[in-house]
């Protein structure tokens, strides 16, 4: 458990005296239901956010659908690849927002009520605060 504290403060020793990476900390930590853990995890998985476009940034994460078709033969779309670590680290902050953020619970309820499965449900909200964290980067 001692071990876990160390990492723990070494991470945010080394983000919080990065000068390029301080200010980008800030701002994805400011996107409500984005928490210190979820803002590193993204930091760290994630360097080259900011300088990307939105379906790149999703893609990278692995939480953009990937359509499968071939002719007449026409299946799912699904997610693969990506980096799993960052896509586990935003499972619960879209969780959370399904619950207590108004446009992100709309948007939940309306692809449950359109017979979406809850797992394709969260997988879209997923890429919502990432996208948003990429954006203010970008924008400063």
């Amino acid at each position: 458990m001692a071990d876990i504290a160390e990492l723990d403060q070494a991470i945010r020793t080394q983000l919080e005296t990065c000068s390029s990476r301080k200010p980008a900390l800030r701002l994805i930590q400011s996107i409500k239901g984005i928490g210190a853990i979820a803002a590193r995890t993204i930091l760290i998985e994630m360097p080259e956010i900011g300088v990307l476009r939105k379906q790149a940034v999703a893609s990278l994460a692995g939480i953009a659908p990937i359509t499968r078709q071939s002719g007449r033969w026409r299946r799912q779309s699904f997610i693969q690849g990506g980096r799993k670590p960052l896509r586990d680290a935003l499972y619960l902050p879209a969780s959370v927002a399904t619950r207590y953020n108004p446009e992100l619970k709309a948007q939940y309820e309306r692809m449950k009520a359109a017979g979406k499965s809850s797992k394709v449900n969260i997988t879209a909200i997923k890429s919502k605060p990432l996208i948003l964290a990429n954006t203010l980067v970008k924008e400063d």
